[in-house]
């Protein structure tokens, strides 16, 4: 997916990319203050933190907006983005929400990327990852994540949201929106951990089973929000940490 001029104007125009970031960040406060919104799971990454253990949060591209309010301010918190003209933008945007960005991918930038990730969590902190960003395919899972859980010895820890008002965009992630004045659902699922040992056939079933569980609560946060389920993409390539 090719990024749209407009938004590679506002990420090579500093002035222009702190507005839209700023304008973010004060729609995503609005819409958490305005709604109410409940935590599932939440007892799973507690454990982790009460224990000061790090461990990888894996979210789908689409369901990125609300997830600073799914963090404690008080824990380190890293996101991977992609050096795209977007990913600039969303690194501004959740600068204003204390999370700090780690810029890269396999394609570009991703071998520093990941060598400061893997010290991000021998350090003690926590790091996020859309698996299937930035470019998609939609809902499918890239090795990108379990090589990063293989090589730092760190489990994944697949999370969601959903919102009982909302708008889906048409981009090739069918982003959400959350309106304002509306209830929303995060959910938390179990760890899944790769040893550091683990052979081609091993990584690719722990590829697959974030891929499931990922679409497992998904799917489930949209039927808690009453909400119509969003497919996975057929298409299957490879795609950036």
């Amino acid at each position: 997916m090719t990024t749209p001029q407009f938004i590679k104007n506002f990420s090579r125009n500093p002035i222009l990319r702190a507005a839209v970031s700023l304008l973010g960040s004060i729609y995503i406060r609005f819409v958490h203050s305005t709604g109410v919104w409940r935590h599932e799971g939440y007892h799973i990454p507690q454990k982790f933190w009460a224990e000061g253990k790090p461990f990888i949060a894996c979210f789908w591209h689409g369901r990125l907006m609300m997830m600073p309010y799914n963090w404690p301010r008080d824990i380190p918190f890293y996101m991977l983005i992609s050096g795209h003209a977007d990913g600039q933008l969303i690194a501004d945007t959740i600068g204003r929400f204390g999370f700090k960005s780690l810029v890269g991918s396999t394609k570009r930038g991703g071998s520093s990327a990941l060598r400061a990730m893997i010290k991000v969590l021998k350090d003690g902190g926590c790091i996020g990852i859309t698996p299937d960003g930035p470019r998609g395919p939609r809902m499918r899972a890239s090795d990108g994540a379990v090589s990063l859980a293989k090589l730092s010895g760190t489990p994944l820890v697949p999370v969601s949201f959903s919102a009982r008002r909302r708008r889906v965009m048409t981009s090739w992630d069918r982003f959400i929106l959350p309106l304002p004045f509306s209830s929303g659902v995060f959910l938390w699922s179990d760890p899944i951990e790769v040893s550091g040992d683990a052979d081609d056939n091993e990584m690719e079933a722990a590829r697959a089973r974030l891929e499931e569980s990922l679409n497992l609560v998904t799917n489930e946060v949209d039927r808690l929000c009453d909400q119509q389920i969003i497919e996975p993409d057929l298409a299957v390539k490879e795609s950036p940490l």
